[in-house]
């Protein structure tokens, strides 16, 4: 391949390549509960407002990243604490923390504020893992919007 058509490549990527948009403070709601939220769900309420299965919300009670109650007669009930926490850990691991990370972070929080500057820095830590993710996710996408390109969007699967 000539050095002339592998810069014209890269240039065309390049061109494609944006840099990720700065945060949306409205983005914040999505940690947020609907004020009209019972105090108290089931697990089966729990788990259609998260979109996580029963399974998942037990597994996360095993394992200690979320308390729940027990009613009167032995169910689950989650607290608008629980679903506040399970929705934090729900963003987490859309963007790919590890369950042992968010466990880490918090027994942090758990052990109280002295610990702001290690919860500090796994999040700083995460955040640049998740940024470097995205460049390499906008990287792809440029190359297929390229390749889409060359094919001037007609080529047929």
């Amino acid at each position: 391949m000539s050095t002339t058509i592998a810069t014209d490549r890269r240039q065309a990527i390049l061109e494609h390549y944006r840099e990720p948009e700065p945060l949306d403070p409205q983005l914040f709601c999505l940690l947020e509960l609907p004020d009209d939220l019972p105090e108290q769900l089931s697990i089966a309420e729990a788990a259609a407002i998260t979109g996580l299965t029963a399974h998942t919300l037990r597994y996360y009670e095993r394992i200690g990243l979320v308390q729940v109650r027990r009613d009167e007669a032995g169910y689950r009930s989650y607290s608008r604490r629980a679903m506040s926490r399970i929705m934090f850990i729900t963003r987490l691991r859309a963007s790919d923390m590890p369950v042992s990370t968010i466990s880490h972070y918090l027994d942090l929080v758990e052990q109280g504020e002295h610990t702001e500057p290690q919860r500090l820095a796994v999040m700083e830590e995460h955040r640049a893992t998740i940024q470097r993710r995205m460049r390499e996710l906008q990287a792809a996408l440029a190359v297929t919007e390229y390749k889409i390109a060359v094919y001037g969007g007609t080529a047929k699967p």
